[in-house]
């Protein structure tokens, strides 16, 4: 593929701020001091973060370049199916103000970093615990990847697409970048530029919803300027619930498996107290305004016209509708401001992927290293471990990157949506009081994962959609996250419910997590 035209300001500018970031990162080991030979310090931050940094940290989290890039180009390409997204990040707030307090408070008392480790405290299962911290890790790794694939495409805007290493080396500076930050300042390093990154997001979103539909004549231009096809769901045939269904599971499933992987929970768990989650509960759909403002790019880029403009030819040829968002941006701004966007997305690419690194890590060490290979293991080493599985996984991502196309990235993510939201039952209704059997929850995470799995497959790993037959005829196309999830919880419960009656009373009173405090 030739490389698009170089774009000097732009780059100029993404360079400047760039730097700025990387200077911040470094500065993270001296904002706030901790000793970074201890886990807790390094991997969470000392569980210290107030309010606003946690909204920051939770926002740089959650909304990630890949979002920055897909859901205008899922817009771009399926229209209003891509805005699903909008009601799946208010959907979520209510669940982390009911749910994760009591998470983070279970956590603190008894000193866990990671849900796989509550896990084995609250069910004594080793093996439970282990289906878990596996899960999470396979989960993570392809999103990582996803935010490289993100930060290959502003790279390719800024003019150095193509083929070949030398194409390459800006995604190999930008990896030496974040595993040194992270190496040396771990979680401090994302949540003091993550303060920058949504700064910058927030700019290049509300400039952009102000000036481009001003640039394209008005939002009734725009609006019909797309396909009517794209304007609404499409209408359900006489025998299937059609895209009502997809849309609906769709939403409802990425809410519940949102704060189940292991970034989420780390930023959870490196909050001050839950009040300070309750807090952002509360604080943090503003950023479902933005993801609604951030949606509509993907119209404005249809009524630009951007996919036919021979000047973007190469990269809708090597990225396809992940490319809206940049051609748009350097067709309707002047080139220093394609730039602060291009920052933008890239910035916001470091801050996620340094947060996934971290808790992949913490992840592997405390459940697997500590677990089961290193017990006696000290706190210094614990948390050495910790960083070199943390420059392990960047390395793995960018391989992986650099190695497959991007579409194999997208796929195992698909599949890591899937696999995530089966760890559910294990944590979340690990916080209630109802007997759950390890034994159970391991046989219902199990059938979930190859349920959703064999879903996945039957669609060639194309769609999370999966078209579900019903009797009469009629089909259900859902989320198929969702309905393996089902499954899970129809399995956990109804074992669970089996062996606590072949229990005795006596052996239920020596149950450890008939004993767990909440």
């Amino acid at each position: 593929m030739a490389p698009l035209p170089l774009q000097p300001v732009a780059l100029g500018v993404f360079l400047v701020l760039f730097a700025i970031v990387t200077v911040m990162g470094f500065m993270g080991a001296r904002w706030r001091r901790g000793d970074l030979g201890n886990l807790s310090e390094w991997g969470l931050g000392g569980r210290g973060f107030g309010t606003v940094i946690s909204w920051f940290l939770l926002g740089g989290d959650l909304y990630t370049a890949y979002t920055f890039v897909a859901v205008p180009a899922l817009v771009f390409g399926a229209g209003a199916l891509g805005f699903f997204a909008v009601p799946y990040t208010i959907i979520i707030y209510p669940i982390l103000f009911t749910v994760f307090p009591r998470l983070w408070r279970v956590c603190k008392r008894y000193g866990y970093l990671t849900a796989p480790e509550f896990v084995r405290g609250r069910f004594d299962s080793r093996a439970l615990s282990l289906a878990v911290a596996i899960t999470g890790i396979l989960a993570t790794m392809p999103y990582i990847a996803l935010q490289l694939v993100g930060m290959q495409v502003v790279i390719a805007a800024l003019g150095f697409g193509g083929s070949g290493v030398w194409a390459d080396v800006p995604l190999f500076i930008a990896f030496l970048v974040l595993a040194a930050f992270t190496y040396t300042s771990g979680l401090r390093a994302p949540a003091i530029i993550a303060i920058v990154k949504d700064l910058l997001i927030y700019v290049t979103v509300i400039a952009a919803a102000i000036v481009i539909p001003i640039h394209l004549g008005g939002w009734g231009k725009i609006f019909a300027a797309v396909p009517a096809a794209k304007l609404t769901l499409p209408v359900p045939g006489a025998h299937t619930i059609g895209s009502y269904g997809a849309y609906a599971t769709l939403a409802l499933g990425s809410a519940l498996a949102l704060f189940l992987y292991p970034h989420s929970i780390t930023g959870i768990l490196a909050a001050s107290s839950g009040r300070v989650l309750k807090r952002n509960a509360a604080l943090l759909p503003a950023y479902s305004l933005i993801l609604g403002l951030l949606a509509l790019l993907g119209f404005m880029a249809i009524a630009a016209g951007v996919a036919k403009a021979p000047q973007y030819a190469a990269g809708f040829a090597a990225y396809h509708g992940n490319f809206a968002v940049p051609a748009l941006m350097l067709a309707a701004f002047p080139p220093w401001f394609a730039g602060v966007a291009f920052a933008a997305i890239a910035i916001g690419a470091l801050v996620p992927a340094s947060i996934m690194s971290i808790a992949t890590a913490n992840i592997f060490t405390r459940d697997i290293y500590r677990a089961f290979m290193r017990p006696d293991a000290t706190d210094t080493q614990e948390a050495g471990m910790a960083k070199l599985i943390s420059l392990l996984v960047k390395l793995g991502a960018l391989v992986f990157i650099l190695g497959l196309p991007a579409a194999t990235a997208i796929q195992f993510q698909l599949l890591g949506g899937i696999w995530i939201i089966q760890t559910l039952p294990a944590v979340m209704l690990g916080l209630t009081r109802l007997r759950l059997r390890a034994g159970a929850l391991l046989a219902g995470w199990a059938c979930g994962m190859a349920v959703g799995t064999a879903m996945a497959a039957s669609t060639h790993f194309k769609s999370a959609i999966y078209p579900l037959h019903l009797p009469g005829a009629l089909t259900a196309p859902g989320y198929a996250a969702l309905y393996a999830l089902i499954v899970n919880l129809v399995v956990s419960l109804a074992l669970s419910l089996v062996l606590n009656a072949l229990r005795t009373p006596s052996a239920a009173k020596l149950d450890p997590a008939a004993r767990f405090e909440f």
